[in-house]
């Protein structure tokens, strides 16, 4: 119930910090943050962050997009390069060149890219792609 107390506050509110990029609001340039990022507005170039994005039904993306997970209602225009998970809604638009390890799509979402999966899992003993041979 209780935060672990052997961690320090500064620990504690650098895992917990949110970043909101509301309705209205639009970016141009590089965005960089060490917490997740939530955008309702319009980002045009680059979001960077270790964390999670959610781009919500009026959020948009122009430009490219690198973190761990991503949840998509709105837009991404560019290129996407996530560490895990990418989950598309319903409402989701992505076009253009994504690198992912997991997909989750919803009927309805628009993905029209080109998707590289990069699979994080090791390879079985006894498969000839991954065994290596010694003569």
């Amino acid at each position: 119930m209780f935060p672990d107390s052997k961690k320090s506050k500064t620990e504690l509110s650098q895992n917990s910090v949110q970043n909101l990029i509301a309705k209205g609001t639009k970016i141009v340039g590089t965005f960089e943050s060490e917490g997740d990022i939530r955008i309702d507005g319009i980002v045009e170039g680059e979001v960077r962050t270790p964390g999670k994005v959610v781009v919500g039904k009026t959020g948009e993306i122009h430009g490219s997009l690198q973190s761990s997970n991503a949840y998509f209602e709105g837009t991404l225009k560019g290129k996407l390069i996530l560490t895990e998970t990418l989950t598309l809604k319903p409402s989701a638009n992505i076009e253009g060149e994504v690198v992912i390890a997991k997909l989750a799509i919803e009927p309805g979402a628009i993905f029209n890219v080109t998707c590289d999966m990069k699979n994080t899992t090791k390879g079985i003993k006894g498969d000839s792609k991954t065994e290596k041979t010694t003569k």
